[in-house]
């Protein structure tokens, strides 16, 4: 018995400990850990967007076009990632300015206490962690451009725009939010960028589409449409995927944190948040077009789980699981109803993604105001921000290009595939067009 009642008090104080050990707060030097590790596999997963991009887009061109689309999408990354090195974080983040524009140490580096291996736990993270989770947001803004006006535009040029957007136009607006300037003054949120990101993202889009004009044969003089079908929707799916998985490390990494249990808490609900939304928004695009169309579209639904995502991702922290659904499928049924609408007045989006980002991105940001309580003014005044900033920027950067080096391929090249004039190779030579 004595035996039996010594284990049992041994058992306890084991408990005890642990329980003691739960409750402490982590030293600084582990929050530093753990918050610079959310920021770089965070990271990670942000850049496996660019996979889904460019398989999402490669499924939805013809195959004539289909390696124009993956150079685009794998040298815009690229461009992205150096041009916010040179000055878009300099832009994004210069410290002390007057809210409007300011421009801080530009060449980005870290700081010299890290370089020695010495870093200072106090500042709660590595500094190029941060910068690293920063670029990948900053490569995802130009990345949804490249799909709407593909099969029609040239690649340099394309990729010329790719470092305006990135160097200028996308750090400028997250200067005003996440920089610290007058909309984060004013009450604008955006947790995650809904409208930093994909509405900024979605205006450069429609712009682009406007200046470069629709694809050879897309509409008719009386108005009507001509599908231009993808040549590989498996792919396009794939992408869909890659980019849901990738939006766990958009939305999640935007906690900023991991070194306590209230932010792992907090993560959790908004992995928890983005994938009802995602889910909801597939499940409204069917609904609608089995309603609309008496056929059950696939590409309207991934473009509806990309829509719920992009809604979301302003406010994943905010309201209940019950919220989320709601949220992802109004971005579902918004994003299903607005592609007609396009059509309409003549714009060629080759993937929808003025529905999904731009359409999505702003019912998102209006979202945080009806269900989390925040500010209707100041979120309508941050979306129109974004227009009022892109629009001209993105604008004139087309038609510069336009006038100059020339925006859009020729008629014969367009008729035979952008693949074989601007990069001499096919992605699928063995097939005929």
């Amino acid at each position: 018995m004595k035996k039996k009642h010594l284990n049992f008090i041994g058992i306890l104080l084991i408990l005890l400990s642990i329980t003691s050990v739960a409750k402490a707060e982590v030293s600084a030097e582990t929050a530093y850990i753990f918050n610079t590790f959310s920021f770089l596999i965070h990271g990670i997963l942000v850049m496996l967007m660019a996979a889904g991009f460019a398989m999402l887009e490669a499924g939805m061109v013809r195959t004539k076009n289909t390696a124009a689309i993956c150079l685009k999408n794998i040298a815009l990354y690229s461009i992205g990632g150096l041009m916010f090195y040179l000055i878009g974080y300099a832009l994004m983040y210069p410290g002390e300015f007057n809210g409007i524009l300011g421009i801080g140490d530009i060449f980005y580096d870290p700081l010299e206490s890290e370089i020695a291996g010495e870093p200072n736990v106090e500042d709660g993270y590595s500094k190029p962690s941060d910068w690293f989770f920063q670029m990948v947001f900053a490569a995802t803004a130009i990345s949804i451009v490249s799909g709407a006006v593909a099969e029609r535009v040239k690649v340099i040029p394309f990729l010329l725009f790719a470092a305006i957007m990135t160097a200028i136009i996308y750090p400028i607006y997250g200067s005003w939010t996440w920089g610290g300037g007058f909309l984060a003054e004013f009450g604008f949120s955006d947790f995650a960028g809904s409208t930093i990101v994909h509405s900024v993202g979605g205006w450069a889009a429609l712009v682009g589409c406007l200046v470069i004009g629709a694809r050879k044969g897309k509409y008719n003089q009386d108005g009507s449409v001509n599908a231009l079908p993808g040549a590989n929707l498996p792919l396009s799916t794939l992408g869909t995927f890659l980019l849901w998985f990738g939006w766990f490390g958009f939305n999640g990494g935007s906690q900023l944190a991991l070194g306590s249990a209230a932010d792992a808490a907090q993560m959790s609900i908004v992995y928890v948040n983005t994938n009802l939304a995602a889910a909801a928004g597939v499940m409204a695009s069917i609904i609608l077009a089995q309603i609309i169309y008496k056929k059950i579209d696939l590409t309207l639904a991934l473009n509806g789980a990309l829509a719920g995502l992009v809604a979301i991702t302003a406010g994943p922290d905010v309201g209940s699981h019950f919220v989320a659904i709601v949220v992802g499928a109004i971005g579902g049924i918004l994003s299903t109803l607005a592609i007609p609408l396009l059509d309409r007045f003549k714009i060629d989006d080759v993937v929808g993604a003025i529905p999904v980002h731009l359409v999505g991105g702003i019912w998102g940001t209006l979202a945080v105001a009806i269900f989390g309580g925040g500010s209707f003014i100041a979120q309508l005044y941050g979306i129109m921000m974004a227009g009022v900033l892109t629009v001209p920027l993105a604008f004139l950067a087309f038609c510069l290009l336009k006038y100059t080096v020339g925006l859009r391929v020729s008629e014969t090249t367009e008729d035979s595939g952008v693949d074989m004039p601007e990069l001499g190779l096919q992605a699928y030579p063995e097939f005929k067009h």
